[in-house]
């Protein structure tokens, strides 16, 4: 990201430098000075407004904050370490290296120059005749308006799919198993070896690892989503190893959705829920989408529950579906009939005692032996078979104080009941909780929301709420959480961040030029990148993701660099007795190679990271939004400051 904007004082100081040698300067050391005089100021403010554009991404709060600061706190001391680069060891270097040369190329360079002075001036001049000039400045306003308007709608036609952050291409994904509570230890590992079998099918998969009754080795799900928690006989999860990324040609996003159908059909058949889980799982959150339902009682809540999930189930595109309601299962509790059992001389702490060891398992006694270290435990305790067995277990018998063995079946009464629930709390408010996933072409959380949210205003009646908990618990409603949050607030801080940096722009463009004009007009270009940048994202068939906010908010300050650059020139012009007209066509065919070689070495450096899964976003927008936006910015802020100041900048010629 950097390395392509480090250049540019560099290249507008040596530029000019060269431009001042083919205008007649004896030698560099005539040249130097004057050159670097004369882009000194719009250079130093040019450079101040990218630290400004980008410094303030630095207070992003929340998830993002720590993730997206080292890139404006590098970037901006790199922008000022590269000022000082251009202003004295680029002059010196430039001198040391060329001091000798005769600078034959001056005329070629010259020659040049003036060849872009009639392609300028045939394209600028119906836009500033005095007498139809008017009429097209505006039809060029309109224009642009259109375009930035229809690059705008590619988000809302779907066009530029919307997400937090890009899937990565990784070596692994993990597949977690939900099945019925008091699901037996060996049915799980039976549904994890079938899903196995299947797994080890898949050409890209090198090996797995089955975790039955207890979590997997702690890793980033596990931190993210708190898998590591997961024990149960009910609970299992698979770890999948891929071959490397190199040695197969489809990423792990597209092996990851095409097991999934399949992996799910096996759960099913058995009643589970199998979830398909990448590395990164994406924003660290429970599940992409989250719903939180609150209501006043436990049993309504678990009523809308089972209302939400049916609407999650029959929306399009969203898959892996679960909630947190428990399944219902029965408990028995064994009551002793105290007064039989004292009459018969039975303490109760035996049959507790008894029935602890046949079901828990107690140590009786000790093995030892010469060659072994350690006693060995001999256990006392029922077979599984036996203790799924109410009347095996009520059969065992206590020894009475009379010597008598009695069964405990008859100094007992088994009442049935219901286990209790799991009840979740959020900001101390009971929560039922249902996840889900996008896949489909969109695959991004976002769409799948709204989707549902759609659904649910048509037919049910309990409120939803989107950045805050309910302001009344006590009636039924449903808070969006998940991913949605994440991007809500990563992306209110970040436009937060673009409109605190705007607002340094203007005030940095203020104290240079002593106008409240002239830095809207440099300011000006800064809608134009999305001409760039959102079509950019359906050619490279990118999401528009954080990064490539990122990406945006960097060409704030960037592009403005471009309009600084023609105004200074459009002034030196002008005070040098330049008619105005003329200027401006001077300023856009001897400013373009700058401008130019600057948009291009900042595009190159987007091309290294073009190819990465997570920055690519970022990469798009530079290359995208420099091309549009530079081609634009050499005819528009030229036009728009001539409509601006004709009448002003005449003033100057004194």
């Amino acid at each position: 990201f950097s390395i392509g904007i480090l250049v540019d004082d560099a290249i507008v100081v040596v530029e000019n430098i060269h431009r001042h040698l083919a205008m007649g300067a004896e030698n560099l050391l005539e040249a130097i000075p004057k050159a670097v005089d004369e882009v000194g100021g719009p250079t130093i403010l040019a450079t101040f407004t990218v630290i400004a554009a980008l410094l303030p991404m630095t207070f992003v709060s929340g998830l993002m904050g720590p993730y997206m600061s080292p890139i404006p706190i590098n970037a901006s001391m790199g922008m000022l370490i590269s000022l000082a680069v251009a202003f004295i060891i680029t002059p010196w270097s430039v001198n040391k290296v060329l001091g000798n040369s005769h600078h034959a190329h001056a005329v070629t360079d010259e020659s040049q120059e003036h060849k872009l002075t009639p392609f300028f001036t045939r394209i600028m001049s119906p836009f500033l005749d005095d007498s139809r000039g008017r009429a097209n400045r505006w039809k060029l306003l309109i224009a642009i308006l259109l375009l930035i308007a229809a690059s705008i709608s590619l988000g809302f036609f779907k066009l530029v799919v919307l997400k937090m952050l890009p899937f990565d291409n990784k070596s692994e994904f993990q597949i977690v198993l939900d099945m019925p509570e008091g699901t037996a230890l060996e049915q799980t590992t039976r549904v994890l070896s079938e899903i196995g079998d299947y797994i080890a099918t898949v050409p890209e998969v090198t090996n797995y690892q089955v975790y039955a009754g207890t979590a997997s080795p702690i890793g980033f799900n596990g931190l993210v989503r708190q898998y590591y928690l997961r024990e149960g006989a009910h609970l299992g999860d698979i770890q999948i190893n891929l071959v490397d990324k190199g040695e197969r040609d489809r990423k792990s996003h597209e092996i990851a959705r095409s097991v999934r159908e399949p992996v799910q059909a096996i759960a099913r058949q058995y009643y589970g829920n199998a979830k398909i889980v990448e590395v990164p799982p994406g924003p660290p959150v429970m599940s992409p989408l989250v719903a939180e339902i609150y209501g006043v009682d436990y049993a309504g809540q678990i009523r809308t529950t089972k209302d939400v999930r049916a609407h999650f189930e029959s929306t399009a595109d969203i898959v892996d579906v679960d909630d947190m309601i428990e399944t219902p299962s029965e408990k028995r509790i064994i009551i002793i009939d105290r007064a039989k059992a004292a009459r018969l001389g039975i303490a109760q702490s035996s049959v507790a005692a008894a029935l602890a060891t046949a079901l828990d398992g107690e140590d009786v006694t000790y093995m030892h032996g010469a060659n072994l270290k350690y006693p060995v435990p001999i256990r006392l305790e029922y077979n599984e078979a036996d203790k799924a067995n109410l009347d095996e277990v009520m059969s065992l018998k206590v020894r009475s104080q009379s010597g008598a063995l009695v069964p405990i079946s008859e100094i007992t009464t088994v009442v049935s009941g219901a286990r209790e629930f799991t009840i979740y709390h959020k900001d101390l408010l009971p929560v039922v909780y249902v996840t889900g996933d996008m896949a489909g072409d969109l695959d991004s959380p976002l769409y799948g929301l709204f989707d549902i949210a759609g659904i649910i205003d048509e037919h049910d009646e309990f409120e939803q709420w989107y950045l805050t908990q309910p302001d009344n618990p006590y009636n039924y409603s449903l808070k969006w959480d998940g991913e949605w949050q994440v991007t809500y607030e990563t992306f209110r801080d970040m436009g937060a961040a673009y409109a605190v940096g705007l607002v340094l722009i203007y005030l940095l463009v203020v104290a240079q030029f002593r106008s409240y004009l002239v830095p809207l007009v440099i300011m000006a270009p800064i809608p134009l990148t999305i001409i760039g940048i959102m079509p950019g994202h359906v050619i490279a068939q990118a999401q528009f993701t954080a990064t490539s906010m990122i990406g945006m908010i960097a060409l704030a300050g960037i592009i403005v660099r471009n309009s600084i650059l023609l105004v200074d020139f459009i002034n030196q012009q002008v005070r040098e007795g330049e008619d105005f007209r003329k200027a401006v066509i001077n300023a856009a065919a001897v400013r373009t190679q700058p401008i130019v070689l600057t948009a291009v070495a900042a595009m190159a450096g987007g091309f290294f990271i073009l190819d990465d899964p997570i920055f690519s976003g970022l990469a798009v927008s530079l290359i995208f939004g420099l091309l549009a936006s530079t081609i634009l910015t050499l005819v528009v802020i030229p036009v728009v400051y001539f409509a601006a100041m004709q009448n002003k900048l005449q003033r100057l010629r004194a």
